[in-house]
C-alpha cells in the first residue's frame, strides 16, 4: 500500500492531467454548458428541491459545471476540489458567466481548514468517494459544514458497478473495501482514446460503509434510492435504453447503476 499521503499527490496529478481533455470532450458538452445548459440530472434535482437563496457546498466539484449550475438556480454555491488546474478553470468559467461562485482548492479532508462557514446543503456526486480512503473522516467533514437541519444530497455510481472488469465480463474486484486499488489507464471515461496515461489509487466502498459513516457522523438518512441506469455514458459495453439513460448491454435493467442519498443533520 502507498503511504497515506502519496495517493493524494498521485490522484491530484491524474486529475490535473484530465482537466483539459475533459473540458474539450463531447462528454462534458462544455460549450452547451457555457451557453446555458444545466449539467444537473433529475436524480439529484429531485432530492435538492428549490435551492434558490440556499448556501450549497459542493465537494469534489471537478471544473465546476454542477456548482455553477447551482448558482444559475439562485443558490450561493461554493465548490471544492483537489485539482488546482480544475479549480483554476472553474474560476475562469465563473468570471466568464458573471456568476458569484467561490472555488477552493484543497484535499476534502482539509476543507474545514479552508472554509469557515456553515451551509444549508452539502452536495457530492458521481465518482467522488472512491478517491477517499476513509469515509468516517469524509462524513465528519459533511456533518461539520451543515447547519442544524441542513441536508446532505449525494448521487453516485453504485458499488456493484465497480465489481466488474472494464468490459463487464467478470466479477474482478471486491464489493467490500478490501484494499487500495492501484491502476494505470490510458485515455479517460470522457474520451476513451485521449492520449494520456494516468495512475490512480482508489477504494471501493460498499453501501453499508457509506450509510454507516453518515449515521455515525450524526446524519439521519431520509431517503436512499437505487437506479437501474446511469445518466452518463461513461462505461464500456453500454446501450441507451431511453434518452439519457445508459445501461450495460449484457445486464439490461438487472443491476443497480446509481444510488442517491438524502440525509439531514439532526
Amino acid at each position: 500500500m502507498e503511504n497515506s499521503n502519496s495517493y493524494l499527490a498521485i490522484n491530484k496529478q491524474t486529475w490535473n492531467d484530465k482537466v483539459d481533455v475533459h473540458i474539450t470532450s463531447d462528454f462534458y458538452q462544455n460549450e452547451l454548458f457555457l451557453n446555458g445548459k444545466s449539467t444537473l440530472n433529475s436524480i439529484e434535482l429531485d432530492l435538492l428541491g428549490d435551492i434558490s437563496n440556499k448556501k450549497i457546498l459542493h465537494l469534489q466539484c471537478h471544473f465546476g459545471q454542477d456548482t455553477l449550475s447551482f448558482a444559475r438556480l439562485g443558490a450561493k454555491a461554493t465548490g471544492v476540489d483537489l485539482s488546482d488546474k480544475a479549480i483554476l478553470r472553474a474560476k475562469e468559467f465563473n468570471e466568464r458567466l458573471g456568476l458569484d461562485v467561490t472555488f477552493v482548492c484543497c484535499d476534502i479532508y482539509d476543507t474545514p481548514n479552508y472554509i469557515d462557514e456553515k451551509f444549508d446543503i452539502v452536495f457530492t456526486s458521481y465518482g467522488t468517494i472512491g478517491w477517499l480512503p476513509d469515509l468516517t473522516k469524509w462524513a465528519d467533514v459533511v456533518s461539520h459544514f451543515l447547519k442544524p437541519n441542513g441536508t446532505f444530497v449525494m448521487a453516485d455510481f453504485h458499488p456493484v458497478v465497480w465489481m466488474f472488469d472494464d468490459d463487464f465480463k467478470t466479477v474482478f474486484y471486491n464489493y467490500f473495501n478490501a484494499e487500495a486499488i492501484v491502476e494505470t489507464e490510458s485515455g479517460t471515461y470522457a474520451e476513451k482514446d485521449a492520449p494520456i496515461v494516468t495512475k490512480t489509487i482508489s477504494w471501493n466502498h460498499p453501501i453499508s460503509e457509506i450509510l454507516n459513516a453518515l449515521i455515525h457522523s450524526g446524519l439521519e438518512i431520509n431517503q436512499f434510492n437505487e437506479f437501474d441506469y446511469s445518466p452518463y455514458n461513461c462505461f464500456n459495453e453500454t446501450e441507451e435504453s431511453e434518452p439519457g439513460k445508459f445501461r450495460i448491454k449484457a445486464f439490461g435493467n438487472k443491476i443497480p447503476m446509481v444510488y442517491s442519498i438524502l440525509a439531514a443533520k439532526k
